[in-house]
């Protein structure tokens, strides 16, 4: 039994798998002859695809060999219908193509690097007791103890706080809150 196949645009597609839904245009139905296309764009990469008439809907699939050579990120994503010289621009929005498993990627947030980074240089730090020094005219000075433990924990929040949405996204009970139900 497949998946039932959904009436919107996704909001996000993993490189490497299939994308496929359904767009209904009462307007500009399919069996009229119009003609739905898709175009993701970053400043680095642009993407196109045609749906397919399924009646008078739109059927757009991208298959997992097409998908599997997209670059992630974010992308705008537009869908344009035409017929006969005229174009009408039918959807804007944004779509987020996650990296495949099989690609090697950092799969850490921006967050999460940043922490590490501060821990690290905090960690570094606790060898060495120079704060500033001068070679040939050159002067480098650190970021001072304090403004990196502040900023350490801050970014320590922060993560946690990413970490819990990222719990509850995916169904599963968020750690220092407590559920109650109440029945009659």
């Amino acid at each position: 039994m497949s998946a039932p196949i959904p009436y919107t645009e996704p909001a996000r597609i993993v490189a490497g798998d299939t994308a496929k839904w359904i767009k209904t245009l009462a307007d500009y139905s399919a069996a009229d002859g119009w003609v739905l296309s898709y175009t993701l764009v970053t400043a680095a990469n642009r993407y196109t695809f045609n749906a397919a008439a399924a009646g008078t809907d739109h059927l757009a699939t991208v298959d997992a060999a097409t998908t599997s050579v997209w670059v992630a990120g974010d992308y705008a994503m537009r869908g344009q219908v035409t017929k006969a010289g005229e174009v009408f621009t039918v959807f804007t929005g944004r779509v987020t193509v996650d990296p495949a498993f099989g690609a090697a990627i950092d799969a850490r947030s921006q967050l999460r690097r940043t922490l590490e980074a501060v821990e690290a240089t905090l960690e570094g730090r606790a060898s060495s007791a120079v704060a500033e020094y001068q070679i040939a005219g050159r002067m480098l000075k650190n970021i001072p103890l304090s403004e990196l433990l502040a900023l350490r924990d801050r970014l320590r929040m922060d993560v946690m706080r990413e970490d819990a949405a990222d719990r509850a996204a995916a169904g599963l009970p968020v750690k220092g809150r407590i559920t109650v139900r109440f029945g009659a």
